[in-house]
């Protein structure tokens, strides 16, 4: 449900420390409710998350959230886009105060090229959102909005996170009414 990737984010370190990068890495901050990335507009920014939780979700024509993820540190933010040369697919805003290395597409693209380590974590990367939304959806299939909610209310605990409820019936795809009603079945 929370999403990290140690290994990434041991690389973008390695990367900022070292000399030659030079200031093409920079570290930037955004506070709880920030947007990071807005769904539609041209980002010319590659982000890896540092520190903090952010939310990753689409909004529908119809104004409805749907989160697709949530995201922490070493989660790369941007990089489809990039290598797409599209819009932002959704928006990422910040849920606690978040810290990320910011770097350009063309310094990316200079990664891309030249780094092999760069390259097998994005495929890596890339992997691990098809297995997480695969398993996702047939985790919603199978078992009860109950059961869902009881995981993502042992996420909160772990994590010490506080989500809205608007955050919660996004996040399990159902209507705040439906939250409230699970909620409910779940008091003992």
């Amino acid at each position: 449900m929370l999403r990290t990737n140690q290994s990434f984010l041991a690389y973008i370190s390695k990367l900022f420390d070292h000399p030659d990068s030079g200031n093409e890495i920079t570290m930037k901050t955004f506070r709880k409710g920030e947007r990071i990335l807005n769904q539609g507009q041209q980002s010319f920014k590659i982000m890896l998350i540092k520190g903090g939780v952010t939310k990753c979700f689409f909004t529908e024509e119809n104004d409805k959230e749907y989160i697709v993820e949530f995201l922490g540190s070493g989660e790369i933010i941007g990089e489809i886009e990039a290598i797409r040369k599209i819009p932002c697919l959704c928006n990422v805003e910040a849920i606690t105060d978040v810290s990320v290395y910011s770097f350009s597409n063309t310094y990316f693209f200079k990664l891309l090229k030249n780094d092999l380590a760069l390259n097998n974590l994005l495929v890596d990367a890339f992997a691990e959102r098809i297995i997480n939304t695969s398993s996702r959806a047939s985790f919603q299939q199978l078992y009860t909005v109950e059961h869902s909610l009881s995981k993502l209310l042992e996420l909160q605990s772990k994590q010490n996170l506080t989500l809205s409820k608007e955050d919660m019936a996004s996040y399990l795809g159902i209507t705040i009414r439906s939250l409230n009603r699970a909620l409910e079945n779940l008091k003992p």
